[in-house]
């Protein structure tokens, strides 16, 4: 999500529409939540063109940033297999399984392939409560702006 919010206007009309979105969100919602990221996302924000990963630092860097626990480490791999999703998705099980051991109440991103996606959803959240961590609300900052 952070790299919407900084990155140059996508040539891709749904792109460049959740760019919107999260830009509005950004300033116009954001102040009514508690923001985290983890260093996970840290890392995340590092890679690239060196001016926008400047940029997406800035943004973070405010914000509290949680750890990567080995309780989360853990559960990421239980994630993977409920979810049934493959090996390449790991890092986005390991992002879901952070907000579940941190106890957060959302978890927002655009990632709709492999986190915030219906599909899944379910078998994340059921396997994140077998586990002894009520799971997050995953949703898009889109679902965060209306009322």
């Amino acid at each position: 999500m952070i790299s919407y919010l900084v990155g140059r206007p996508s040539r891709d009309v749904i792109t460049l529409g959740n760019q919107e979105v999260t830009r509005e969100w950004w300033t116009g919602r954001r102040s009514e939540y508690e923001l985290f990221v983890s260093e996970l996302v840290v890392r995340e924000a590092e890679i690239g063109d060196a001016g926008l990963a400047r940029a997406r630092l800035a943004l973070v860097e405010p914000l509290t940033i949680l750890s990567v626990p080995e309780e989360a480490e853990r559960l990421a791999p239980s994630l993977l297999r409920a979810a049934g999703l493959a090996a390449n998705a790991a890092t986005d099980a390991l992002h879901m399984a952070l907000a579940a051991v941190h106890g957060m109440h959302y978890l927002l991103t655009w990632n709709c392939r492999h986190i915030a996606n219906a599909a899944i959803r379910r078998a994340v959240e059921h396997q994140c409560r077998l586990a002894g961590y009520e799971p997050p609300v995953i949703c898009t900052p889109q679902e965060l702006l209306e009322r």
